[in-house]
């Protein structure tokens, strides 16, 4: 098993499409899927008005976000989280910056810009990539610990 570095660890996300996010909300925990972009050091999604992840308040939250890469038949993969303060982007240069943020999975309306800067990144049971595929090796096979 290998462990990325914290630089490695934010990079990783760059390559998958869907992502997560954990946040509190009325003192419950609540975890959504967003689309995200990684700049740097810094997770940015969009977010719709009303998001439950910002609200009405433009105090930044402490949020957790988490991005993984299983693949079943190798089995190979990697987890990332990320512990940081949510805020939303509302300088004109930086809103601008972030227009290429890939459309959004959810169906609404998504006119916020919400950035995640990462005080902490955490690979999680991380192992590299596998170069080649299996062939010929059923999912299941690779889960009980069969393949070969």
């Amino acid at each position: 098993m290998t462990e990325p570095s914290r630089e490695e660890s934010l990079s990783l996300p760059a390559g998958i499409p869907l992502a997560r996010v954990g946040f509190t909300r009325q003192e419950l925990p609540v975890i959504r899927p967003v689309n995200h972009i990684v700049d740097g050091d810094t997770i940015v999604i969009r977010t719709h008005t009303g998001s439950a992840l910002i609200g009405s308040s433009t105090v930044a939250e402490v949020v957790v976000y988490e991005a993984d890469h299983l693949d079943l038949l190798s089995p190979t993969g990697w987890s990332v989280m990320v512990t940081g303060r949510a805020g939303r982007v509302t300088a004109p240069l930086e809103v601008s910056r972030h227009q290429k943020l890939p459309t959004p999975w959810i169906d609404k309306e998504t006119d916020h810009i919400t950035s995640i800067a990462s005080a902490t990144a955490h690979p999680a049971g991380t192992k590299p990539l596998s170069p080649t595929r299996r062939r010929g090796t059923s999912t299941a096979e690779c889960v009980r610990g069969r393949s070969g």
